[in-house]
């Protein structure tokens, strides 16, 4: 039967780059963006992770390439960018993804260093690439932005207070480039992942996680990197184009649970 609805929710064909592509969410928004019939640009500074990535997508029918990127470097983004629109042409999403979590106590004899560092990665790289990006997002008045944030981008952890800054930051960026790139078709949103089974809590041991799972998520477990790329997709449908301006989280219910 001919379809009832309107909108689209397919992204084959589009462009889109993911970054910190080589492991964990970024991996798996990679691979599920692939599977949807995204040409799909993977970026990490892992240069062997990415490059496996990418190749796994080959391998699998999709269409990927790999890039080694530090999105702590303003002209190798601006640099990559181009690059990536050569080969694969304009570009449709930008995924938001790479960061770094490392703990460090406001009198640490290290808290400057890990303050920039993450301020850096977590924050700056993101408008660094957004900014790179803008020109193709803004083209057909359909760009698609997402912003990997954190719980910590709602709530704070003791010892984790420069990390928590930065996705307060993301947050905040991702309203406000939603109500200044909305009138241009361009929607910004924001996922903040709760406990994710990724390269950040693997050094966490297996007790400690089902201990804390099972006293702080509804869900009573750690969540799968696919899951949260799920949402990613979610939010960079043609149909999504009217959600704008969100912080989504993907979390097991953590964030609204009171005790």
């Amino acid at each position: 039967m001919p379809r009832l609805s309107k909108l689209s929710r397919s992204i084959a064909g589009k462009v889109a780059i993911v970054t910190g592509a080589a492991s964990g969410m970024g991996r798996a928004t990679a691979y599920l963006f692939a599977d949807e019939g995204a040409r799909v640009a993977v970026c990490d500074r892992d240069a062997d992770g990415v490059r496996q990535t990418a190749a796994d997508i080959v391998a699998a029918g999709g269409t990927a390439k790999a890039w080694v990127l530090d999105v702590s470097d303003k002209a190798a983004i601006e640099k990559t960018v181009a690059e990536i629109v050569r080969e694969l042409g304009p570009i449709d999403i930008l995924i938001n993804n790479a960061g770094v979590s490392t703990p460090s106590t406001i009198d640490g004899p290290d808290y400057e260093a890990m303050w920039h560092r993450s301020l850096s990665i977590n924050l700056t790289a993101q408008v660094h690439l957004i900014r790179a990006c803008l020109p193709h997002l803004v083209r057909e008045g359909q760009g698609r932005i997402v912003n990997i944030a954190s719980t910590e981008g709602l709530g704070a952890t003791a010892q984790a207070s420069a990390y928590t800054a930065a996705k307060h930051g993301v947050v905040g960026l991702t309203r406000g480039l939603a109500v200044e790139l909305g009138s241009k078709g361009v929607t910004v949103n924001c996922i903040c992942p709760g406990p994710i089974r990724t390269g950040m809590t693997a050094n966490i041991p297996e007790e400690h996680k089902t201990k804390f799972a099972r006293r702080r998520v509804p869900l009573r477990r750690y969540g799968d990197p696919e899951e949260v790329a799920h949402m990613t997709l979610s939010l960079v449908l043609p149909a999504a184009s009217f959600l704008n301006g969100v912080a989504v989280p993907v979390d097991g219910g953590l964030t609204v649970q009171n005790t």
